[in-house]
């Protein structure tokens, strides 16, 4: 089963044209939150890195 044909931009009613905003901003939202948390990682990483380099 796949996904449903996308209908043109012209013939989507506003409910419809409001879902497919809604939907690409959510997953949006999604990607951008893992890339946050990704840095964030990455941050505390180096940060724990130079701290040990601080200690010899």
């Amino acid at each position: 089963m796949g996904r449903k044909p996308k209908k043109k931009t012209e013939e989507m009613t506003e409910l419809e044209r409001l879902q497919a905003e809604n939907e690409y901003l959510r997953a949006e939202n999604a990607i951008l939150k893992k890339l946050r948390e990704l840095r964030l990682k990455e941050e505390k990483e180096t940060e724990e890195k130079r701290k040990l380099s601080e200690d010899w």
